[in-house]
């Protein structure tokens, strides 16, 4: 079943943000780099993109998929515009899309 596993926040300071919610919330962020921090509670997550070339605009609200090419062809039936083809990260794989109101989320497949 598919359903939202992980929210990305974008991060103008990595530092800053990994102390605001450590700070105010108790949550525990495991590092990927100089410029990516997120939580590994295999609940929902946040994670926090400090490189402006890789943040979105807004929260990116990641939907977890078990066939993830089978889900972008179904985001494209069903009217998704594809925003970032399927790639690969520490951890799985993933593509960006827009729905029809115009709000980027992603689908991933865990490795």
């Amino acid at each position: 079943m598919s359903r939202i596993c992980f929210v990305e926040l974008p991060a103008s300071n990595l530092a800053s943000a990994r102390s605001f919610y450590t700070d105010a919330f108790g949550l525990a962020f495991t590092d990927f780099g100089p410029s990516y921090s997120c939580m590994m509670t295999g609940d929902v997550d946040i994670g926090l993109q400090a490189d402006a070339s890789e943040a979105t605009s807004a929260p990116l609200a990641v939907v977890a998929v078990d066939d993830l090419e089978a889900s972008l062809e179904a985001v494209g039936k069903a009217g998704g515009v594809i925003t970032k083809p399927i790639f690969a990260f520490p951890g799985g794989r993933r593509f960006h899309f827009r729905d029809p109101s115009g709000n980027e989320l992603a689908a991933v497949k865990a490795d």
